[in-house]
C-alpha cells in the first residue's frame, strides 16, 4: 500500500447465536491479527437469550453490538448488521472462524483492482489449516450449491484448484466480502432462506446481473465447520436437511430462466422426493396394491426424520412460491447473463451429489426424461437493429447489419430487424423482419443482446427505460454528424445547426447507453474515445477495469465475403454496352456530397485524349433506401460529364442500384477501382466501404489521400494515392493502374493477402468474442459506487480553505467576483438541501 493511499472502510459483520465463546475469540482476532487498519467491527446478537450479548460487550467493548429482538437466521442477522454499517465494503465472517492477517487486505486489493468484481470469496480451511472447507463453488442442476473439495485434506487438492484466483458462482457466507452499494442494490441476503444457500442465492444473482464473484486464496480464514450449528442442533433432527432441500428449490426457482426452469423444476421436485425416500431407506412399494393384498392395516407408518425433512421441504417450498414469484420477476427482469453463460461456474451441473443407489437411478431417469443435459445449453438471443432497407439492393449499413447477423447466427439465435418498411431479403439462416416504435418492444424483450446502428435507439425508448439493464452494442462505424456537415450544406444555416445538434444528441444517447461499441478503424477509435471521454464514460471505474478500453470500444471494420467473387450473370460490359477490350475504372457505390466525383470527371477528360479505350462506370446513382435524400452532387456530376461530351462514351452512369448479390459481376468486369473525396474532417474519419469491394475483386485502387484506406493503400502498395482535387495526378494514376500491367499485377498479388484481414469472420472477431461472454460495461453495473471517498473538510481546515478562496477571488476580480462566487455557493447549497429534502 502506498503512503497516503486511501483505503476503503471495511465493515466486518459477525452474527452470534448462543456462541459467545466462539464469537469473542473471532472478534478479538479481527481486532488484533489483521494487517488492515480501516475496519469497523459489527456484531449482531440474534436473540441468543442468556448473557451472550453482555459477555461480548464486556470482552470486546469497541465492537458495535446490535441486539436483534428475534432470531432472523444468518441471512437476517447479516442484513441487520449491513444496515448499521458505514463501510463501502462489507465483510461477513462466521463467529466460529478466525482470519489470517491478510484476510481483509487481499480482498480489498482485489476489489480495487477489479471494478467488475462485486464480491470476494475467501479461501477457507479448517482450524488447523490442513483440511479444505471452501476453495471453489459448484451448483447442481436441481439447485444445490456445494463447496467443491470440502472435507478433503488440503494436500490432496491440486494447487490449481485452491491456490489460484478464479471466478466462482458464489462464495461461502462464512468468509465473504461484498461491495456495500451492490449488496444494497440486490437487497442483501434473502431472509426467507434463514440459513443455508443464502450465499449461493446472492452469488447467483450477482452473476446474473453481470457482476463477478472472485475467489482470492490470499484472503484466508480458518473455520470450525458447523461449529455454531452443532451447538444448537443435531444432524439427525432433520432441520438442517429441511432447510437445505427447501432453499435449493427456492434458489432454483428465483434464478433460472423461463426456458430452463420449465424443464428443471418438475425434475427437481421429483428428485427431491426420491432423495428423501432413499435417504430414509423406506420401502417405496409398501403401499402399492399391485404387490398383493394382505390383511387390512391402517396403523401409522414410521417415517425417518431425514425422509420427512425432504417431503416437508417440498411442501414449504410450494407455500413460499407466491412471494418467491415476485422476487423471480425482479431477478429475471434485471438479469443480463444467460444460464449458458454461467454453466462454467456451475463446474459439474450434472453431478448427482448423493451416492445412494435408488437416488442415482432416479437421477439418471429424470435427467433423460426432462432433457436436463440441454437445460443450460440454450443459444443466446441476439437482436440486430438497423434503419436501412433490407432488400436485394442493400447499401452499406444494411450490408453490415446483414453480415453481423449472418456471422453471429452460427452460435446464437439471431433476429435482424429494420425500422425501414422496405424488406424483401435474400434467403437467410436467421429471422428478418420490419417494425417501428412499439413493434420493437417484443423483440427487445426477447433478446439477451441488442446490436443497433444509426438512429434506431431513438425509436426504441424502452431500451432507455424499462430495459435499461439490457446489454446494448452500438455500431458507430458511421460518424453521422461529420457526414451531416457536408450533406447539409445546401440547407439554411439555422436548419443545419438544428439538424447537427439533433444527430449529435442521437449519437450522445448511444454513447451514454451502450456497453460495447464498434468502430471501423483506428482513426475512428481515437475519435470516439475522445467523444466518450467528453461524455464522462471514461470514468476511473471503467478505466481501472480495462486501461486499454478494448473491452469497451473495438475496431470492427466493414468486411468482405471470405469467398472469392465468382461470376453469376451479366456485368457492366453487357449491361452498358462497353467493349470487352476497353479498360474500365469502377466507382463502386453511391455519389454523395462528401465525395469528389467532379475532379474524377475532369481527370477522365484528360485521360481520354491519351487512352481512347478508357471507360469510367458509376455503379449506382440512386440509393436503394428511399429515406436517403437525393444529393445535388450526383446531378452536378452528370451535368459536367454531359458538358464535356463524356456521357455514354467514356463515362457511364448506372441509374439504378445494382443488387447486392450481383455486384461481383460488375466488379469482375472492371480493371481498377477508384474513390475520390475532398479534404475535410468527414474524410479524416470516414471508412469507404466501396474500397473493400475493390479488395475483394482484386482491383488496383486509386484513391484520394486523407482517409484510413489511403493509409492502407500507401502502406501496402495496393494502388496509387493522389492529392485531393488534382485532376492531372488522378489521370496519371488511373493510366498507371489501367495500362502498366507489371504494376497492376503486383498490386493484385498484394491485395490477395490484405483482403484476408477484412473477411467478415475476421473483421467481426471482437463482436463475436463479446457476444460469447457479454457483460455490462464496468460503469453500468447496477449498484456500483466508489470504494474510497474523501474526508469532508471541517473545523479549522474548512475556515482556512474558505479564507484562501476569498483571497483568490478578490485577487482575481475584486469584490464583484467575490459576490458572484458567494451567490453561486448559496445557490448550490440550497439546491443540495432541496434534493435531499
Amino acid at each position: 500500500m502506498a503512503v497516503g493511499d486511501p483505503q476503503p472502510l471495511v465493515s466486518v459483520i459477525v452474527v452470534n447465536y448462543r456462541g459467545a465463546d466462539d464469537t469473542i475469540t473471532c472478534l478479538r482476532a479481527l481486532r488484533a491479527d489483521l494487517d488492515y487498519a480501516n475496519v469497523e467491527l459489527i456484531c449482531v446478537d440474534n436473540a441468543s437469550g442468556g448473557d451472550d450479548a453482555a459477555r461480548i460487550r464486556a470482552a470486546v467493548p469497541d465492537v458495535q453490538l446490535i441486539e436483534s429482538p428475534v432470531n432472523t437466521g444468518f441471512a437476517g442477522g447479516c442484513n441487520l448488521g449491513a444496515k448499521h454499517a458505514n463501510g463501502t465494503v462489507l465483510g461477513f465472517l462466521n463467529n466460529d472462524a478466525r482470519p489470517a492477517p491478510a484476510w481483509v487486505s487481499a480482498a480489498v486489493a482485489e476489489l480495487r483492482a477489479q471494478p467488475t468484481v462485486a464480491a470476494v470469496a475467501s479461501k477457507v480451511v479448517d482450524w488447523e489449516g490442513t483440511g479444505t472447507d471452501f476453495v471453489d463453488a459448484g451448483l447442481t442442476w436441481f439447485g444445490m450449491g456445494y463447496k467443491r473439495h470440502a472435507g478433503s485434506p488440503l494436500a490432496d487438492v491440486p494447487e490449481a484448484e485452491h491456490d489460484v484466483a478464479k471466478d466462482v458462482l458464489f462464495g461461502t457466507g462464512s468468509a465473504l466480502f461484498v461491495r456495500a452499494s451492490v449488496f444494497a442494490e440486490l437487497g442483501g441476503f434473502d431472509e426467507r432462506f434463514f440459513m443455508f444457500y443464502e450465499d449461493v442465492d446472492l452469488g447467483w444473482r450477482l452473476n446474473l446481473r453481470g457482476w463477478r464473484v472472485r475467489y482470492v486464496p490470499e484472503s484466508l480464514t480458518y473455520h470450525r465447520h458447523h461449529g455454531t450449528m452443532s451447538a444448537v442442533d443435531a444432524p439427525d433432527t432433520g432441520r438442517e436437511t429441511f432447510l437445505l432441500e427447501r432453499n435449493a428449490l427456492a434458489a432454483l426457482y428465483k434464478n433460472l430462466s423461463d426456458e430452463s426452469l420449465a424443464r428443471a423444476l418438475p425434475a427437481a421436485l421429483a428428485l427431491a422426493v426420491r432423495r428423501a425416500t432413499a435417504r430414509g431407506g423406506i420401502d417405496p412399494e409398501q403401499l402399492n396394491l399391485e404387490k398383493g393384498v394382505g390383511p387390512v392395516d391402517t396403523s401409522d407408518i414410521s417415517v425417518p426424520r431425514t425422509t420427512l425433512a425432504g417431503v416437508l421441504a417440498v411442501d414449504r417450498f410450494v407455500e413460499m412460491m407466491p412471494s418467491l414469484a415476485e422476487s423471480r420477476t425482479i431477478e429475471q427482469t434485471a438479469r443480463v447473463r444467460t444460464d449458458a453463460d454461467l454453466l462454467p461456474l456451475l463446474r459439474k451441473a450434472l453431478e448427482p451429489a448423493y451416492p445412494l443407489p435408488d437416488y442415482l437411478r432416479a437421477h439418471e431417469i429424470l435427467v433423460e426424461a426432462f432433457g436436463i443435459k440441454d437445460v443450460f445449453g440454450q443459444r443466446r438471443k441476439i437482436l440486430v437493429l438497423t434503419g436501412d432497407s433490407i432488400t436485394e439492393r442493400m447499401a452499406g449499413p444494411a450490408i453490415r447489419a446483414w453480415n453481423i447477423a449472418s456471422t453471429l447466427s452460427a452460435e446464437h439465435d439471431v433476429h435482424l430487424m429494420t425500422t425501414n418498411p422496405l424488406v424483401s431479403p435474400p434467403p437467410a439462416a436467421f429471422q428478418v423482419s420490419s417494425g417501428k416504435h412499439r413493434d420493437l418492444d417484443g423483440p427487445i424483450e426477447w433478446a439477451d443482446v441488442v446490436i443497433l446502428q444509426g438512429h434506431v435507439l431513438e425509436l426504441a425508448p424502452s431500451l432507455k427505460k424499462q430495459h435499461e439493464n439490457k446489454i446494448v452494442v452500438a455500431d458507430v462505424y458511421d460518424p453521422m454528424h461529420l457526414e451531416l456537415l457536408e450533406q447539409g450544406k445546401d440547407a439554411p444555416d439555422d436548419q443545419r445547426a438544428l439538424d447537427l445538434a439533433g444527430v449529435t444528441r442521437v449519437l450522445d444517447a448511444q454513447l451514454e447507453r451502450a456497453d460495447f461499441f464498434l468502430c471501423a478503424s483506428e482513426r475512428q477509435r481515437h475519435f470516439w474515445l475522445g467523444h466518450l471521454a467528453a461524455l464522462g464514460r471514461l470514468s476511473p471505474r471503467l478505466y481501472d477495469a480495462d486501461p486499454t478500453t478494448q473491452s469497451l470500444l473495438a475496431v470492427v471494420p466493414f468486411g468482405l465475403s471470405p469467398q472469392a467473387p465468382t461470376r453469376t450473370g451479366p456485368g457492366l460490359r453487357s449491361s452498358l454496352g462497353i467493349g470487352e477490350s476497353d479498360r474500365v475504372v469502377l466507382w463502386a457505390g453511391g455519389v454523395y456530397s462528401w465525395f469528389d466525383p467532379l475532379t474524377l470527371i475532369r481527370a477522365f477528360d484528360l485521360l481520354r485524349h491519351r487512352r481512347d479505350d478508357a471507360r469510367l462506370v458509376f455503379l449506382g446513382m440512386k440509393h436503394p433506401n428511399p429515406e436517403v435524400a437525393e444529393m445535388d452532387i450526383g446531378a452536378r456530376t452528370v451535368r459536367l460529364a454531359d458538358s464535356l461530351g463524356l456521357t455514354d462514351k467514356n463515362v457511364f452512369f448506372n441509374e439504378q442500384w445494382v443488387p447486392y448479390s450481383d455486384r461481383q459481376n460488375w466488379l469482375l468486369d472492371s480493371d481498377c477501382g477508384v474513390t475520390t473525396h475532398y479534404e475535410h474532417v468527414e474524410t479524416t474519419f470516414a471508412f469507404r466501404t466501396r474500397v473493400l469491394d475493390y479488395l475483394w475483386a482484386g482491383l488496383p485502387i486509386v484513391t484520394t489521400d486523407g482517409d484510413a484506406f489511403a493509409d492502407l493503400v500507401r502502406a501496402e502498395n495496393l494502388g496509387v494515392v493522389v492529392p485531393a482535387e488534382d485532376a492531372g495526378a488522378l489521370a496519371d494514376a488511373l493510366e498507371k493502374s489501367l495500362y502498366d500491367r507489371e504494376f497492376a499485377d503486383a498490386c493484385v498479388e498484394r491485395i490477395r493477402v490484405v483482403a484476408q484481414r477484412y473477411a467478415w469472420p475476421e473483421a467481426l472477431k471482437p463482436l463475436v468474442e463479446f457476444c460469447r461472454n457479454p457483460r455490462p460495461a464496468a460503469d453500468r453495473l447496477p449498484g456500483g459506487a466508489d470504494l474510497t471517498v474523501s474526508d469532508p473538510v471541517r473545523g479549522a481546515a474548512l475556515v482556512r480553505r474558505d479564507l484562501a478562496l476569498v483571497k483568490e477571488y478578490l485577487a482575481a476580480g475584486g469584490p464583484g467576483e467575490l459576490a458572484k462566487r458567494a451567490a453561486g455557493r448559496v445557490t448550490k447549497v440550497a439546491r443540495e438541501r432541496l434534493r435531499r429534502g
